[in-house]
């Protein structure tokens, strides 16, 4: 029988996954790490890309931007990998539409940038990231195979 992670992907809106899985990759802020049953407890803050899993040779990506995620061994000695994101989405979601409507936001985002007197920063940050990391992560899969 082969071993498994047990992963949760939460973001404050909603459960996005909940699964067994035999494997995950995420970026943290010193680099992409890759998460395999018996992983070492660990605590770590994620940064935009994509979250990736692996289930039966399928994968299961996911756009994300910010959290946290936490590796640890539950009662029955189970990894359980816990990411609380900021956002997560996965990129079957991720429409031409959705593409269109995120650079466009993007673009008038930085115009108001230019008005330093009216713009909150933080907001601005933080949607820009958002929007920049849904154009990139639907464009990095859009020719590879994947599980919706």
């Amino acid at each position: 029988m082969f071993k498994h992670l047990k992963l949760k992907i939460i973001t404050p809106e909603r459960l996005v996954l909940e699964e067994d899985v035999n494997q995950v990759s995420l970026p943290t802020t010193v680099g992409e790490i890759t998460v395999l049953p018996e992983h070492i407890p660990l605590i770590s803050e994620i940064t935009s890309g994509d979250i990736v899993s692996l289930v039966g040779g399928e994968y299961i990506p996911f756009a994300v931007a910010g959290g946290f995620v936490e590796v640890k061994k539950n009662e029955n000695n189970i990894t359980e990998v816990a990411v609380l994101a900021d956002f997560a989405e996965h990129v079957s979601e991720i429409s031409d539409e959705v593409i269109k409507k995120a650079k466009a936001q993007a673009e008038e985002l930085r115009q108001q940038a230019a008005n330093k007197e009216i713009v909150d920063f933080e907001h601005f940050e933080t949607e820009l990231e958002r929007s920049l990391t849904r154009v990139k992560i639907a464009d990095k899969w859009r020719s590879k195979k994947y599980r919706k």
